[in-house]
């Protein structure tokens, strides 16, 4: 993990907690979040779906991922779910990386190397937009490159990046990273750590509906 990562990790390790502790109204429409409409229905069934819409080549969602990470472990009750959703907003080069998370998802390597993917394109500054350079790069990584072309190829991982773009259109998602709650809120806020204590209240209020 990069120094500014691990700083943001920290961060949220200590303002967590105080976020969950501390006195917070209930989230005010066109404060904290907004409405999507119409409200689009869960793709999971028993619990809270909250999506986080993202992309590896965006960022602003490479400085949310280690604090979605820790919120995850620390503060997504067990009523919840959380989805994540690559999405490229139209940009060829991000559509290959929506297809290279759903190629890991298929290996079995995603939870092994999705902050390393973020990493290698943001701190080592690697161009990893096409698939020779991702085959090449999960080769380094300890994965079969022929597999994970193969993968990258498939009709699976096809039809997954069409859905996860049919979702974003779905949600009407123009800006990353997102975060919805139920189908029926999108939580904004004022940093990343606001985003996601906000997050957390919406759970809560989806859960009591």
């Amino acid at each position: 993990m990069t120094a500014a990562r691990l700083l943001f990790a920290l961060f949220l390790s200590v303002a967590g907690p105080l976020s969950l502790t501390s006195a917070h109204a209930a989230p005010t429409q066109g404060t904290d979040y907004s409405l999507i409409t119409p409200p689009q229905a869960q793709t999971t069934t028993g619990k809270v779906e909250v999506i986080e819409f993202f992309s590896y080549g965006c960022p602003h969602c490479y400085h949310m991922s280690p604090l979605l990470a820790e919120w995850k472990k620390t503060q997504l009750p067990a009523n919840a779910v959380l989805v994540k959703v690559p999405v490229s907003l139209g940009r060829r080069e991000w559509g290959q990386l929506v297809r290279a998370y759903y190629t890991l998802e298929a290996t079995g390597d995603l939870e092994r190397l999705d902050a390393q993917l973020f990493d290698a394109i943001h701190a080592k500054n690697q161009p990893l937009y096409d698939v020779d350079a991702l085959a090449a790069w999960a080769a380094q990584n300890g994965v079969d490159p022929n597999k994970f072309r193969n993968q990258f190829n498939s009709a699976e991982v096809t039809q997954k990046a069409m859905r996860a773009e049919q979702l974003s259109r779905d949600y009407k998602v123009n800006g990353i990273p997102t975060l919805t709650v139920a189908g029926k809120y999108r939580a904004m806020g004022k940093d990343y750590p606001d985003m996601l204590r906000i997050t957390r209240e919406l759970v809560d209020q989806a859960a009591a509906k």
